[in-house]
């Protein structure tokens, strides 16, 4: 199966991608143009929260692949997003308690593939990812899901600390990884649950941490201090699987 970044290039172009609806990841714009179809195109991106780049023309040379830019480039996902509400109804209809894989700033898209195959094989109903300082779903991100992207559903949200206080408010629970944490084998992760995954070097942010209802360690025997995020959260989400499976099992 193969998956396209859509590259779209051209001022019409890009002011006709966002107009229709269109998801567009990053917008590139090339440096010190600011004439009238470029401050449109920057009203939209504004509109739509789109991440604005102001590059080289070399660097729009390199990203072009028709040789006719004129300024502007957009990149869009790869594959659609979902809402929240899509991620709440999977589990509605699969008649279980909501197990959703919340990403802090996952920059790489290699982990960010590997973590959403990961959410579908232990059953999360969806990953949420933020809208800024974090990869989208790139490619990359689809080829190394290896399939899963076209079953878990990946929701991207303004403010994830935001969307944790308003799911905690309908009843979820949040647990995020963090090595100073209590162990994970110690704490009762069952029921509707909120996974956090930090950022590959400073982990899960202060203010996302603060939000959260437990935060948890994994058991660390060896001589360096962390495992890849895509490990941690294969981890966590198999420990969150085991006490499932056991409570159903009583």
């Amino acid at each position: 199966m193969r998956y396209e970044e859509l590259t779209i290039e051209g001022r019409n172009a890009v002011l006709e991608a966002f107009r229709s609806g269109k998801t567009i990841d990053k917008l590139f714009v090339l440096d010190g143009c600011q004439d009238g179809p470029v401050r449109t195109i920057l009203r939209e991106a504004k509109k739509h929260d789109t991440i604005v780049q102001f590059v080289k023309k070399e660097r729009l040379d390199q990203l072009s692949q028709t040789g006719h830019h004129q300024g502007v480039i957009a990149s869009a996902a790869a594959y659609e997003y979902a809402e929240i509400s899509d991620i709440l109804q999977n589990a509605k209809d699969k008649g279980e308690a909501p197990f959703i894989i919340f990403l802090d700033n996952i920059e790489d898209p290699h982990n960010l593939g590997a973590i959403i195959r990961t959410a579908n094989l232990a059953g999360a109903h969806g990953v949420v990812i933020p809208k800024r300082r974090a990869v989208g779903l790139t490619a990359t991100v689809a080829r190394v899901s290896a399939g899963a992207l076209n079953y878990t559903p990946v929701a991207k949200v303004t403010n994830i600390g935001k969307t944790i206080e308003e799911l905690k408010a309908e009843g979820m629970w949040f647990v995020c990884a963090d090595m100073d944490g209590e162990m994970m084998y110690n704490l009762d992760l069952k029921g509707p649950i909120g996974l956090v995954i930090g950022n590959e070097g400073e982990g899960v942010s202060r203010l996302v941490k603060e939000k959260c209802d437990f935060v948890a360690s994994i058991p660390m025997k060896g001589d360096i201090d962390s495992l890849n995020a895509s490990v941690a959260a294969g981890v966590l989400a198999y420990e969150i699987v085991r006490q499932r499976l056991a409570s159903e099992s009583k």
